[in-house]
Order: structure tokens, then sequence, then C-alpha cells
């Protein structure tokens, strides 16, 4: 078993403990459960006078496989009376069973309940106040297919999916090493979900992966779904826009953050995979970077934050430009703008702000559409509305343009949520240029800087290595160094092993203390 981040997350304060009634410890569960038709528990006895045992589980969750190998056992099974002198018909009948595998023990009612939900088979024997378990979970779910919003040209193709178990063996095969860490917790009151924090021992720095711990242990909630209700949960600055933990489906991206120090959680039930602690530049990134020329992917990521400002800043900068400062827009340009605005109804601020809320309806509804027709609603939708707008005089032909430009620059972004943040930054900036022009841009871009400044991830400052500056480690950011120059782990997440060349550090004696413990 994992061992657990936070071993009283889950533990009851009172719990009700077995009474060794087998009769009545078995009518409590089916009370408990409402007598749900898939809770199944089936009584045999043995012997003479005859010991009594009952096995307990939830049909829709185990594995029939396993199932059926553990009933031939109970099946083929001799009670040794000559031996009950020395040896409890519960040890006797424990040794069968484990013989399929090795089993868990409790005494209490809420751990029995939290097996049997698991998947888990439970059996219980007359007399004793005490249970022990087998784990029969179906494996059952959606199979290692390809990533469906990281998509690359050059690299792996597999992706994490929803079970819990298959996500680790992904990082555990590309990260062959006994450093790797892997704690447990579950959180969520009601559905109890499974959490995994994985790290690297001796790379990953332990104030950040005691900070970590200390966070996911606070955090209290009905119920845990995905992920993203984590990354909500434990973020430190709540009201600002930008993500501060980076998610991801692909197992290579989760795999090279856990080398460089960073700490990987994994949520039962969501194919993405958290990372933290998450600096801007890493929004900027794809893991195709490294798979080719670090020629291409530097002029890639260029382009990627060109892309970012474009959509920032270009529907904004067209209002104020029109609005306030004609003096700046070069006299041909000038002509052929008021020669298109001619008789236009409405100004420019209400043209551009109409067309992008426009557009992102549509960019929705495309999304929200089956699959089959979702893409040829948008296009088709986007180039009517857009030919018919210019025809009938509403909007002209510079505004679509425009709007058009910004769009696809959105989707050049390389992380979904860092995208999100920018396209709703987007329309402030527009109701910013259209009441004070470009001094009121001006300003927005330097509160928009002095709150990046302000924004922290696990600790880390969401600028870094550029505010604050960190020397030797702006190999990595808007420029990409060939692998061979990138020896050295980023100061802000690693600890010990900086060399990328060497494996994991010894322990600090605070940290094996810690890790003892846990």
């Amino acid at each position: 078993m994992c061992p657990s981040a936070n071993k009283n997350s889950a533990a009851p304060k009172n719990p009700v403990l077995l009474t060794g009634n087998l009769q009545a410890d078995t009518k409590k569960i089916h009370a408990d459960f409402g007598n749900s038709c898939d809770l199944i528990v089936n009584t045999m006895t043995y012997g003479k006078p005859s010991y009594a045992i009952a096995t307990v589980y939830i049909s829709d969750l185990v594995k029939d496989m396993t199932l059926d190998s553990i009933s031939e056992e109970l099946s083929a099974f001799k009670l040794d009376n000559a031996r009950l002198r020395s040896d409890t018909f519960f040890e006797q009948i424990r040794r069968a069973i484990a013989k399929v595998r090795a089993p868990r023990s409790g005494s209490d009612f809420d751990t029995l309940y939290m097996e049997l939900l698991d998947g888990n088979t439970v059996f219980i024997v007359e007399g004793n106040a005490e249970y022990f378990s087998l784990e029969t979970s179906s494996d059952e779910g959606r199979a290692i297919t390809e990533p469906t919003s990281q998509t690359i040209i050059k690299g792996p193709k597999d992706a994490f999916t929803e079970d819990i178990n298959k996500n680790t063996f992904l990082i555990r095969s590309r990260i062959r090493n006994e450093a790797l860490r892997v704690e447990s917790v579950t959180l969520g009151t009601v559905t109890h979900t499974k959490i995994r924090m994985l790290f690297i021992n001796g790379i990953a720095k332990a104030s950040i992966v005691d900070d970590i711990r200390k966070r996911l242990s606070e955090i209290v909630y009905d119920g845990i779904l995905d992920s993203g209700y984590i990354e909500a949960l434990f973020k430190t600055d709540v009201y600002s826009i930008f993500p501060t933990s980076l998610n991801s489906e692909r197992p290579d991206s989760v795999s090279a953050a856990l080398l460089e120090g960073r700490i990987a959680i994994i949520v039962s039930g969501s194919p993405y995979v958290i990372t933290v602690p998450a600096i801007f530049s890493d929004f900027m990134q794809a893991s195709e970077d490294y798979y080719q020329s670090f020629y291409i992917a530097t002029f890639i990521r260029i382009l990627r934050y060109a892309a970012l400002l474009l959509t920032l800043l270009v529907p904004a900068l067209f209002v104020a430009l029109t609005t306030f400062h004609q003096e700046i827009v070069p006299t041909p340009l000038l002509i052929s703008i008021a020669a298109q605005r001619e008789g236009a109804p409405f100004p420019a601020f209400l043209e551009v702000l109409t067309m992008e809320l426009a557009f992102e309806i549509i960019r929705e509804a495309g999304i929200r559409m089956p699959r089959a027709i979702g893409p040829a609603i948008s296009i088709v939708g986007a180039l009517v509305l857009g030919q018919a707008a210019v025809e009938a005089g509403l909007i002209t032909g510079l505004v679509v343009i425009i709007v058009s430009v910004t769009a696809i620059s959105s989707f050049a972004i390389a992380n979904y949520s860092m995208s999100n943040a920018i396209r709703l930054l987007r329309f402030a900036f527009i109701i910013i240029a259209a009441g004070m022009g470009l001094y009121g841009i001006s300003m927005g871009l330097i509160l928009l800087v002095l709150h990046l400044c302000k924004v922290k991830s696990a600790g880390v400052p969401y600028l870094t290595p550029i505010a604050p500056w960190v020397k030797g480690e702006n190999k990595d950011t808007l420029l990409l160094y060939p692998l061979w120059a990138l020896k050295k782990r980023p100061g802000f997440t690693s600890a010990g092993a900086s060399d990328k060349t060497s494996g994991p550090a010894p322990l600090s004696p605070v940290f094996r203390g810690k890790q003892e413990l846990n």
C-alpha cells in the first residue's frame, strides 16, 4: 500500500467497531447500504461445531476472475480441528485465502465500508471482532490512448486515463528509480476520492513537498470529482485569473517535471495530472519542444509569446488608435479605415466588443456540439456571420480581420488554462482602451506585470527566473538552449542534486525523519 500523506484524513473520530456477532454485523452492513441490490453477502459454514464466515462485496466493483479464484479456495478449504487449540479458525481461513492475494485487516465499520467501495472483498468470521479483506477491484476502464488536448507530431503518444493505478504505472514505467515516492491521501467527505502525490526523493525540495502535503491535508470538501477541484481548493492566490498549477494528460511531461523537482498530484477519475510549482514560462512550453532541434523550438516559443501579445492587445490597440490617437496611424491606412467606417452605425468599441463576443459564442457552441457537427458549425458560423455583418454594413471588414487574427492567435498559446486567462483579460483591455486610449493600455500592462510579480505557486514567484532574476536559469524560458547545455535543474524547485548528470541526492536528516513518519 502507498504511504499516506494524511493518515487522519479519512479516519472517523469515533469509529463503530465490529461486535463479533456475524448476524448482527452483516445486518448492520445491509442496513447502512440501504439493502442495495449490488451488495452481496454470502455465508459459509465449516466443521462441527460449525464455524461461519461471511463473504461481503459489491458486485459491480469486483473483478469476476479474482472472485472466482477466491470462491474456489473457500470451497476447497478444509478445517483442521486438531489445530484449533493453538490456532483459531480465523487464522486458518485467512491463511487459506492469502494464497490468492495478501490480506488486509481492520476492526471498524468505516474502514470496512471503504474496502467495499474500493472494490475489495471483505471476510467476517463468527466470533471475531475483526475482518480481513482482499483486493479484488475491477480494472475495467478506458484504455490508454493518444492525448486529445495536447497533441504533438513527434514524441510519445500515450496519455493518462481516469484510472489512478494506470496513471501511476505510466509514470513509474518512465522513472524506474527507487527514489520516486508515492504518497496516498483520501479527500472528499462524501466521495472519498483517492489522491496520490508523487515526487523524487533527493531532488524535490523538502519545503515544497511539506507545503503541498499540508495544503492537501487541509482540504475539506464533500466531493472531489476531478483534478480541477484540487487546483481550485489549494490555490493560494484565489482571486488571480492566472493558473498556478500545470495540468497535463501527457506522462512524458509529468515525468520531466518530476525530474526537475516538481510534485505531481494524481486524482482518481481524472485524466489530467497536476504538477506544482508552475511558473509563467511553463504554460508557454510544450513537450515537443525537447524532441526537435532547439533552433526550431526557440522559434516556435517566440511565436507563442507573440501570439499571446496579439491576443491580449490587438483589439484594444485598434480601439485606442481609431478613437483617440488617429495621428499615430499612417495616413494611407487612416484614409482606408475612414472610408470603411463611413456610414458605420456603431463606434469602433462596440464593433470590436460585439464581434469578440460573437466569436466566443461560436467557439463555445462548436465545443459543446456533437463532435461530428461541431467543427462545421464553428467554421460555417464564423464565415457566414462575418460576411453577412460586413455586407449589411453593421461591421467593417477591418474589424473582422482583427477579430480573426486575435482568435487564431489564442489557439497558438500552448496551455488551455493560460489561453482562457488571456482571452478574458482581452475584454478588460478593450474596455480600458475605449475609456482611456493608449494611456489606459499602458496602465493596464503595468498593473498586470505587478500582479504577476505578486502571484506565487507553492511559494515560488510566478515570473521566476525573470523576476526575481536568477542567473544561469534562463536557458529554458523564452529561448531554449540545446539539451547538452541544460545540465542544471531549476534551483527554485530542486534541492541537493542540481546536476542532471547525477542521480537523486541522499536525504537530509530532517527530510528523512519526515519520510519515515509517513
